[in-house]
């Protein structure tokens, strides 16, 4: 049997990108029952990808009682509700089997990560303020993705002077915007740069001199990206709510090794429950920025670890 739930759950204070800003997650929770077993898994459904709770929830309720995981990347595309589902049937064979899932991936056991930790786009004061306040933490991201984010990250790294800095602006500059801001990273040591330009629009980026490195989120989503990313990026994001699940986000990852792209393994802004399954494929990731439910002011009732700037592999009793 499979079931879907609607569920939200409140963040620590709003999150806010260039396309706008929340202040809950709204995810949406799937659990599998066969032979006694239950299997749970979690996704976001996200605008920017056509997705909403009604249309993914149809997406699921669509499907077999009995597929498996291997039915199901035929059965649904890349997306939002594929990620739920094999995910769920990931945990269900897990526990069947009374093995932990990266034993029956084949995967080395899992090791604590270092995280990003995110800061949303705000007024410079703001964020200078909010990167002052977690200089702690080993590595930052900023929200940026206008006209005027010179201010931004000058404030972000007078805030936090030590930390690395990646920078994500959401497809939110156009290539004279790109161009200008560029020639401050190496001032202002920004590590890499994500989807500066619209995914739709970024042919400007090949034959361009790159900086720092460039990594391609809105423009991947799975193996079939690969193909039309070469000569513009250097690194690739994957997010389950993207590939579809654990399933091909290992897959991805291991295609793009072998084509010579950098990974980083990001996340929607989920539960603990949805980030579970990513803590696998972040194994040696160049970046990692797992640190969803360190926005939430509520969490799952197991919720990860996350200690010292790293995020925990699960515990059996949340996910795997």
């Amino acid at each position: 049997m499979i079931r879907v739930k609607a569920e939200s759950f409140k963040l620590a204070q709003a999150f806010t990108i260039s396309r706008g800003s929340r202040t809950q997650s709204d995810v949406l929770s799937v659990t599998i029952e066969r032979d006694g077993v239950t299997g749970h898994g979690e996704c976001l459904p996200y605008a920017r990808y056509a997705e909403t709770r009604e249309s993914v929830t149809a997406q699921i309720e669509s499907l077999p009682e009995a597929i498996s995981r291997a039915e199901l990347q035929e059965a649904l595309p890349a997306g939002a509700a594929r990620n739920a589902v094999d995910c769920a049937l990931w945990d269900w064979e897990a526990k069947k089997a009374g093995r932990r899932i990266w034993e029956m991936a084949g995967l080395s056991a899992p090791v604590p990560q270092t995280t990003a930790y995110t800061l949303s786009l705000d007024t410079p004061d703001n964020m200078r303020a909010a990167a002052a306040k977690n200089a702690f933490r080993p590595m930052l991201k900023i929200k940026l993705g206008t006209p005027d984010d010179i201010a931004r990250l000058e404030a972000v790294r007078a805030g936090a002077p030590d930390a690395k800095i990646i920078l994500d602006a959401n497809e939110g500059w156009d290539m004279e915007t790109f161009l200008d801001i560029q020639r401050h990273l190496v001032r202002l040591d920004i590590a890499m740069v994500e989807q500066p330009l619209p995914a739709a629009g970024d042919e400007g980026l090949i034959g361009v001199e790159r900086l720092v490195p460039i990594c391609a989120d809105e423009a991947c989503h799975d193996r079939a990206s690969i193909a039309h990313l070469r000569g513009k990026y250097d690194m690739i994001n994957i997010k389950l709510d993207k590939t579809g699940g654990l399933t091909e986000a290992l897959a991805l990852r291991d295609l793009a090794r072998a084509e010579g792209f950098k990974v980083m393994v990001g996340c929607m802004v989920g539960t603990s429950l949805g980030i579970a399954p990513a803590t696998l494929v972040a194994q040696g990731a160049e970046v990692v920025d797992l640190d969803a439910p360190l926005l939430l002011a509520e969490d799952r009732d197991v919720p990860l670890h996350y200690e010292d700037g790293k995020v925990y592999p699960p515990q059996a009793a949340l996910w795997g």
